[in-house]
C-alpha cells in the first residue's frame, strides 16, 4: 500500500498555539479533498483502508486530532472538546484550499463535521458538498458514553505490538469482525513508545488529559449539547450519508431514522454484525463510502 505523506498545520489556541498533524494521500495538488476525521480515542491511521481506495481519484487528509497520534498535547485539557477540534480544522482547511469538498467523520470526527457543515455562514474555503456521518449523530446514547468512559484515559503498558492490540480488542469488539492481520494493521498505530524506557514497552498514542472534559459531563449537560447538534444538524445542506451498526449502542435506531427525515434527510446504510463504530476497513463499508463519494 502507498504510504501518505505526514504533515502539519498551525492553530491558535489560548496557551500560544499548538500543531495539529495530517496524514495526506494521493496528490496533493487535486483540487478534489476528502477529509477523514476519526473517533474519541482514534487517530487519522484509521483510515488507511478507505484512503487508499479513494487517492487514486481526490485527496484525502486524515488529521490527527490534538492530543492524539503526532499532533502536539494542549496544554489547557479543558481545550479537549469539539469548539476547539473545529476551529482546529477550519485553519487545515485554509491550508488545503479545497475548490470541491467532502467529509468523513466516524463518532466524534461526524460531530465535528456536523459543526462544519450546519452553519452556512461560515466561511469555509469551499462549501462541503457530501457528508459521511459514521454512526453518530444529534442525540448520543448516554449508556454508550459511559461505557466508552470505563476505559478511555487510561495509560496502560505494554510489552509489545500484540499485547497491545490484544487489549484494545478487548475494548473494541462492537467494531465487528476482523481478521488477525485486519486487527493488527489498525492497532500499530494506536501505541507509542514509553518515554525515557529502553526496554521497548509501549503505551496508547493520545495524551490521558484527553479525558479531563469528558468525565466532566453531566447527562444534563449532554441534553443541552443535544438540542444544540440538532440545530446544526437542520442547517445542513450537503448530500449526506449515514452509516450506522445495526448493533450499535451509541446511534439510536430511533435517532438514525429522524435523521432520514430532517434537515438534509440522510440516506441510511446499516451494517449487520457491527456496533459502534464502522472501521471502513470491510469491502463493503468502503464501498458504501467510496460509491456515495465518487459516484
Amino acid at each position: 500500500m502507498t504510504e501518505p505523506r505526514l504533515n502539519f498545520v498551525s492553530c491558535p489556541d489560548t496557551d500560544g498555539g499548538h500543531r495539529m498533524a495530517y496524514w495526506e494521500w494521493g496528490d496533493p495538488g487535486n483540487p478534489h479533498v476528502v477529509v477523514c476525521s476519526h473517533g474519541l480515542s482514534r487517530q487519522g491511521r484509521d483510515f488507511d483502508v478507505l484512503a487508499g481506495a479513494l487517492c487514486r481519484q481526490v485527496r484525502v487528509v486524515c488529521p490527527d486530532v490534538v492530543g492524539r497520534g503526532r499532533s502536539d498535547w494542549l496544554k489547557d485539557p479543558m481545550g479537549y472538546q469539539i469548539p476547539l477540534y473545529a476551529g482546529d480544522m477550519l485553519a487545515l482547511l485554509v491550508q488545503l484550499r479545497p475548490v470541491t469538498l467532502d467529509w468523513v467523520g466516524t463518532s466524534m470526527g461526524g460531530l465535528i463535521g456536523m459543526v462544519l457543515a450546519g452553519q452556512p455562514d461560515l466561511q469555509l474555503p469551499a462549501p462541503m458538498r457530501r457528508l459521511v456521518l459514521n454512526d453518530v449523530g444529534p442525540a448520543i446514547q448516554w449508556q454508550a458514553l459511559q461505557r466508552i468512559g470505563q476505559y478511555f484515559g487510561s495509560g496502560p503498558r505494554f510489552e509489545s505490538l500484540q499485547q497491545a492490540a490484544d487489549a484494545l480488542w478487548a475494548d473494541s469488539r462492537s467494531f465487528g469482525p476482523h481478521t488477525p492481520a485486519q486487527w493488527l494493521a489498525l492497532s500499530a498505530p494506536m501505541v507509542r513508545p514509553v518515554a525515557g524506557d529502553l526496554s521497548g514497552a509501549l503505551t496508547l498514542h493520545y495524551d490521558p488529559a484527553i479525558a479531563v472534559p469528558f468525565r466532566a459531563l453531566t447527562q444534563e449537560a449532554a441534553a443541552q449539547g443535544e438540542a444544540v447538534m440538532w440545530t446544526l444538524y437542520d442547517g445542513i445542506h450537503a448530500q449526506t450519508l449515514l452509516l450506522r451498526g445495526a448493533e450499535s449502542d451509541l446511534l439510536s435506531t430511533e435517532t438514525a431514522q429522524a435523521m432520514t427525515q430532517r434537515g438534509p434527510k440522510a440516506r441510511l446504510v446499516q451494517f449487520a454484525g457491527v456496533g459502534h463504530a464502522p472501521t471502513l476497513v470491510a469491502p463493503d463499508q468502503v464501498e458504501a463510502v467510496a460509491s456515495f463519494l465518487l459516484g
